[in-house]
């Protein structure tokens, strides 16, 4: 079958491969030919089932391997077949060239020969003119800054890694020690570390890097780059769009409203409310997308008004007239650098260029609004609705590791807040499949769910979920049902997502057989053996052993398993009185930094290794091992 990816607009890739992701659940990379018919579904090109089967039959029959299994590759040489069939005309307008788009061969281990990616020229503009402006002042940062947007400098720039540590930790304060950063005399070597630690990084803050590498960052892959920086980006842009980080947002609740279901809504959910209260202020028309009903500026110039003219306008040191001529321009595009000359007085010109407003493009406009909300909300915490703020819980550091693990394997929808985006059972069974406990997802309910038995539905998903953490996967369940998951009760979801975890981090442990026979003991005992191997005094008793306080039974294990990776006069050890609080943290920094950049891809965080979180320790340890195991077996 010949391949036509090379012929599809960029857009039109992206809807596909992020239709086949929700039906490659376990991310194979393939589909079964009897899911076929759903993928259709989902890329919005509905067949009917004798079609379907038709094209089934034509499949099997040239499929060389003989495995009935569909690559996204020959799903989109299918589809592509398709749409030139029926809509010949119109399709070839879809494909051509569009403005703002480059394309470029190549091949990752991930797609096949042949495969034509593409990246946005816009995107790239915005990238590099937020990172110039982000990282300006940082000393470490001058041999790359400022890049020019207008040539492949930001693909070239991630060579060494250094800008992308640098803004995991501006997105994610502290996520990374900066000690740990290479940044003088840059061997390969040196550099390959550096991306090493970023990768790792940026997973433990809930970025998806499954499908890149050090190497193919090193190599300037477009594509990747472009889908990392606004992976790390979204998330910096997105931290403080949560209502228990900011209660100035209980404004936006609705008349009859629930707090519960205002704190479910995704960040981005609560970007266009929050525009739309505003909006809603200034008496003009709401807005439903950042992509339609953005092109004529009209909604920007209304909420930029409202934002200046905000009464506590000393809380954000503001005196700003937003001229509201432009809105008589009306060529649209000049209508919009108007737009964009009033957003610079609040310093809020970022992401978006006029030909992006009027192009409605939904990612570079929300990022726009997101900075926006960021710099000048213009919520008081006065207007709280009547609602209690003793009520809202803030996130915990567990919850939010659990968080960003499963967000960091590409599940699908994401997830921001636990125990609400996991009522329906969908998260749990695809986590099931990343540790090798088989789904039939013949048995498992799919949204769209009616209205009607709608929670029906999740319930079963639910006991279907318990059913396998039982009986398949043999977890300790005791006390746990469906409902209990379906309700969002925080003591029996974490009981499970504990237990997917702990099998996620011992699985890599495949030379001491099956992971979930890897008990605490076995990790326990290689840690000790291999400390004194070395004449390391730093043996534990336990996973909740004081000493590990002070992080130095970890920074010794790295030594051991990555001679010369230790700066020793970067870590404290103890003297009598033992270790201050302070220099706890600052050890557990760096163990924690460590380990990613020698290549364990660790989620704990720093705070975990001083209170001594068992649960924790143990994928620090585990982590470790597998890395020190793998090293072995090379």
């Amino acid at each position: 079958m010949e391949n036509y990816v090379t012929q599809i607009s960029r857009e039109d890739l992206d809807d596909l491969r992020e239709a086949f992701n929700k039906i490659d659940i376990d991310n194979s990379g393939y589909v079964s030919d009897f899911e076929l018919q759903e993928l259709f579904r989902e890329a919005s090109f509905s067949l009917p089932g004798y079609k379907v089967r038709e094209i089934i039959e034509t499949f099997i029959a040239g499929d060389t391997n003989k495995d009935e299994k569909i690559s996204f590759e020959e799903f989109v040489s299918i589809y592509q077949e398709l749409k030139s069939k029926q809509y010949s005309e119109t399709f070839r307008k879809t494909i051509s060239r569009r403005d703002g788009i480059r394309s470029f061969g190549g091949t990752s281990r991930t797609s096949s020969e042949g495969t034509q990616h593409s990246y946005s020229d816009e995107e790239k503009v915005a990238f590099v003119n937020w990172i110039n402006k982000t990282l300006a002042k940082d000393p470490d940062c001058q041999h790359l800054l400022p890049m020019n947007p207008d040539d492949d400098s930001l693909f070239k720039s991630v060579r060494d890694g250094i800008l992308l540590c640098k803004m995991i930790n501006r997105s994610q304060p502290d996520t990374i020690d900066e000690r740990v950063i290479n940044t003088k005399k840059l061997t390969t070597f040196k550099m390959t570390e550096n991306l090493v630690l970023a990768l790792n990084s940026a997973s433990a803050i809930g970025c998806t890097v499954v499908s890149m590498d050090a190497h193919d960052l090193m190599a300037g892959k477009p594509h990747l780059v472009l889908g990392l920086y606004w992976q790390i980006i979204k998330v910096g842009l997105f931290a403080d769009i949560e209502i228990s980080r900011n209660e100035g947002l209980i404004a936006l609740l609705a008349e009859g409203e629930h707090l519960d279901h205002l704190m479910s809504l995704s960040p981005e959910e609560l970007l266009l409310r929050w525009v739309n209260y505003h909006l809603t202020n200034a008496g003009t028309e709401t807005i439903s997308n950042f992509s339609e009903d953005i092109k004529d500026s009209r909604a920007y110039f209304y909420l930029l008004d409202q934002l200046s003219s905000y009464e506590n306008k000393e809380e954000y040191d503001m005196d700003v007239k937003i001229d509201m001529c432009g809105l008589g321009e009306r060529d649209l595009e000049r209508r919009a650098e108007l737009m964009l000359q009033q957003a610079a007085k609040l310093d809020c010109r970022q992401f978006v260029s006029p030909k992006d407003v009027v192009s409605g493009n939904s990612k570079l406009n929300m990022a726009f609004v997101a900075n926006l909300f960021n710099m000048h909300p213009g919520l008081q915490r006065a207007h709280m609705n009547g609602v209690d703020t003793a009520l809202i819980e803030a996130e915990t550091k567990e919850e939010k590791t659990f968080r960003n693990w499963m967000n960091s394997l590409g599940v699908s929808p994401r997830v921001n807040h636990l125990y609400h985006d996991l009522c329906d059972g969908l998260i749990i069974l695809q986590l099931y499949e990343k540790v090798s406990v088989p789904v039939n997802w013949k048995k498992v309910n799919m949204p769209p769910y009616s209205a009607l038995g709608a929670n029906m539905k999740k319930l079963e998903n639910c006991n279907y979920a318990v059913e396998l953490g039982r009986n398949v996967a043999h977890f300790s369940l005791v006390g746990i049902g469906g409902e209990n998951l379906n309700e969002g009760s925080p003591m029996h979801t974490l009981a499970l997502v504990w237990q997917l975890m702990r099998r996620y981090t011992v699985r890599v442990l495949s030379d001491l057989g099956d992971g979930e026979k890897v008990g605490d003991q076995i990790i326990l005992n290689w840690v000790n053996t291999t400390l004194s191997q070395q004449r390391k005094t730093t043996q534990i008793s336990s996973f909740k052993d004081k000493l590990i306080s002070t992080s130095l039974p970890v920074i010794d294990l790295i030594d051991v398993i990555a001679p010369g990776t230790v700066k020793w006069d970067m870590v404290k050890r103890e003297e009598k009185g033992g270790l201050k609080k302070d220099d706890k943290l600052n050890n557990a920094k760096y163990a924690v930094s460590l380990a990613r950049k020698i290549g364990a891809r660790v989620y704990a965080l720093p705070d975990d290794l001083v209170e001594v979180n068992p649960k924790m320790v143990l994928t620090v340890f585990a982590c470790l091992m597998g890395h020190g195991l793998r090293k072995a077996n090379r």
